[in-house]
Order: C-alpha cells, then sequence, then structure tokens
C-alpha cells in the first residue's frame, strides 16, 4: 500500500452512491492558491430539500421549499464562515462553534471538544470540520467526531494537521458508501490532486457524484499573493 497514493477527486467518488457531506482542503498545482471545496449529497425528501446562499465571504444552506421542511434542525446551518485570515469549513452548525471559540483567540481543537456526532440514530452521522489559515504560512486542519460504537454512547474526536503541499488536498466525507445503517468514513482523510482550474475541479466533483443523490457544491479558490476570491457554486435545485 502506498500511503503517498493521490488520486484525482473523480477516482475517489466515482461509482459510490453515497459518500454523504464531503470536505476537500489544500492547494492548486501551481501553489498558487489555497483551495476548499464543500458538497452535501441526500436520499430523504428532508435532505435534499436544500441550496446553498452565497453571503459575501460565508455561505448558508437554506431549504429550496420552506413548506417541505420537516426537521430543520440537522440541515440549516451555515457550511462556510470567515474570520480573518482563517476559512472554517464544516458539514453542521458547528461551524458557529469553531467561529465562536477562535474569535475569542480558543482553538479549533478545543471547539470541536465541546461537539459530538449527530443525533440521527442509527446512522450517527458525523461531524466533519475544516480550518484553513492563510497566514505567513498556509496550513490547514481537518476532523472527524463519529461515535465509538453502534450505540451512540461515546463520541471519538480524531484530528489532523498539514502543511500546504503544492497540488495536493485532503478530502474527507461522512460515510465511506450507502448502507443501512450508513457506514461511517474511517481511516486518514483521503489525497485528491487539486488542478489550477478551478472550473475544472467544479466539473470533476460535481460530475463523478451520483446523480440521484447530488445535491450542491461549492468551491473557492484563494490566491496566496493578493487573497483575492474565486468561486463556484452549483444547486441541483431552484428556490421555489
Amino acid at each position: 500500500m502506498n500511503v503517498y497514493e493521490t488520486l484525482p477527486i473523480k477516482e475517489r467518488i466515482e461509482g459510490n452512491s453515497y459518500v454523504g457531506r464531503g470536505i476537500v482542503t489544500g492547494k492548486s498545482a501551481d501553489g498558487k492558491n489555497a483551495v476548499f471545496a464543500y458538497f452535501i449529497m441526500g436520499r430523504s425528501e428532508n435532505s435534499r430539500n436544500r441550496i446553498f446562499v452565497e453571503n459575501e465571504k460565508d455561505v448558508t444552506i437554506y431549504p429550496y421549499d420552506e413548506s417541505k421542511v420537516e426537521d430543520p434542525s440537522l440541515i440549516i446551518y451555515s457550511p462556510v464562515r470567515v474570520i480573518g485570515d482563517k476559512v472554517i469549513v464544516t458539514n453542521g452548525d458547528q461551524t458557529d462553534t469553531v467561529y465562536d471559540f477562535v474569535s475569542k483567540g480558543d482553538t479549533f481543537e478545543n471547539a470541536l471538544r465541546t461537539r459530538a456526532f449527530e443525533p440521527d440514530r442509527p446512522n450517527f452521522t458525523p461531524r466533519i470540520s475544516a480550518i484553513m489559515e492563510l497566514g505567513e504560512k498556509y496550513t490547514y486542519k481537518m476532523s472527524i467526531l463519529k461515535s465509538g460504537d453502534a450505540e451512540g454512547t461515546v463520541c471519538n474526536r480524531y484530528f489532523f494537521e498539514y502543511d500546504a503541499i503544492d497540488g495536493l488536498g485532503h478530502f474527507i466525507h461522512t460515510y465511506n458508501c450507502d448502507g443501512n445503517p450508513i457506514p461511517t468514513f474511517t481511516g486518514e482523510p483521503e489525497r485528491v490532486c487539486i488542478p489550477n482550474d478551478i472550473d475544472a475541479f467544479t466539473s470533476e466533483i460535481w460530475e463523478n457524484l451520483n446523480e440521484n443523490n447530488k445535491i450542491s457544491l461549492y468551491v473557492r479558490y484563494i490566491s496566496l499573493e493578493d487573497g483575492k476570491e474565486t468561486s463556484r457554486m452549483i444547486n441541483k435545485y431552484k428556490k421555489v
């Protein structure tokens, strides 16, 4: 097994009907941009009833049809928030927890130690999170909080810290594949290639996510030289 194997993200998601929610963080191949991507998938009508909305540098999820909302607590949140030179990306309202801790000078890790996996028995969907630190040296961290047993009695918390490498991204997602209950992501974040072209990267992700279950995708490239941002957003559904 080659622990340094780095694959196009197509090869990580193609043919997998349900990887759930996914975060990629890393650096473009030319070393000029910090990069992140976040996507959501859904199997139920409640989960599929969502769209991404940009609000300046932040991104929020809203229902596209408010009349169909069953339980807003796990589907409506801000997956992307920016504070200073830091970008927070998560699959739940822990975005706000991390934001609040960091704004007070505390840490990503301490924020997530106050949180646990989602209470959606029997899946106990993991909470996945990332923070990009775009200071003098670009680094990023990722985390997954997941149940330590089938009953959801304990939470295991995993943290990963990276120095950015040209062309390398790390990809973490909530589930390994579809199932009942859905099997939780295992192992370290997967190594994926990040191209220079934001449109190529956006298309590669969107076109290889399962057609029935994909919902929304957001990708941002941030210039490490001047902070200029370029973003792409795709919503499968339109707001009613």
